[in-house]
């Protein structure tokens, strides 16, 4: 069992010691592992840049690798990596402190995307947007250069069930983040090893390991106000039905092209009924 002995990663210890830690902790760690299996994101000896936001989510997503790692289950080495984008405000020392402290090799780069996207962002509309295609850009290049052939990223369940209610009703399309993906440019994976994980799982985590965690909305500049209506759509239905959330994470899981109406995944016009089938096969003589 991975909760067993004292023989941890520095970014466990001073752990609680409470039975609801311990179980919250191996609940993350197997999620983990199991989305790490099932979308086949391992190739050993592989270098993987994890991107560290100083978020309660990036937070987990660091620990767990490390502990997985530090318990020979995943045989790839790990790059963390945080790109300080200028906000003001921004603590720029509270990372690389902390990483140094335990002993996590990292790069810290700093780029002054935010200016650009003050610049390029027509006043009263949300940063988000442009902010994260360049955040992606720079993680890219920094990647590439340091001999990574996978960008590992902190999105959780409750990030991915939001991104898919969101092309729903906003979007026009069934489509959401998925765990493992190609970049455009076809030389990266995306990974999201936390595909599995609840938000709120995270958020305990950080809070009762006591990591030095850094707010999201130091630009003044909220995320979307469409993905704030969902958020609190899909709170509402957790609330008036507990454990929905992971019913409708479920589904996403179980998808039937058979049943649904897009006809570049299933061929209506060729479907028949068995009788014609049996028809079109030439009787022997």
């Amino acid at each position: 069992m991975l909760d067993d002995g004292d023989d941890i990663h520095l970014l466990f210890h001073g752990a609680p010691k409470s039975t609801e830690f311990k179980k919250l902790r191996k609940r993350i760690v197997q999620n983990t592992r199991e989305a790490i299996e099932q979308y086949g994101m391992i190739q050993p000896g592989a270098r993987w840049l994890v991107c560290l936001s100083g978020g309660k989510d990036s937070y987990t997503l660091l620990a767990v690798l490390h502990e997985l790692k530090w318990r020979g289950l995943l045989p790839v080495e790990l790059l963390a990596c945080n790109l300080d984008q200028g906000q003001p405000g921004f603590p720029s020392t509270v990372l690389p402190e902390f990483l140094e402290k335990m002993g996590v090799p990292h790069r810290v780069e700093y780029q002054d995307t935010y200016s650009v996207v003050v610049d390029k962002v027509p006043q009263g509309r949300t940063y988000c947007a442009l902010c994260s295609r360049l955040r992606r850009g720079n993680l890219y290049r920094i990647a590439r250069e340091e001999g990574c052939s996978a960008v590992v990223l902190g999105h959780h369940r409750d990030d991915i069930l939001e991104t898919f209610f969101m092309n729903l009703f906003h979007g026009g399309r069934l489509a959401t983040m998925p765990p493992k993906l190609v970049n455009e440019e076809g030389d990266l994976f995306v990974y999201r090893p936390l595909a599995h994980v609840a938000e709120a799982d995270c958020e305990r985590f950080a809070k009762a390991m006591n990591y030095p965690i850094i707010p999201c909305d130091l630009c003044g500049s909220q995320d979307g106000l469409q993905r704030v209506q969902v958020k609190a759509i899909l709170d509402q239905w957790e609330k008036n039905a507990p454990g929905r959330r992971q019913v409708m994470f479920k589904a996403l899981t179980n998808v039937r092209p058979s049943h649904m109406l897009d006809p570049k995944l299933f061929d209506f016009v060729g479907l028949a009924l068995a009788e014609q089938e049996k028809s079109d096969i030439p009787k022997l003589r």
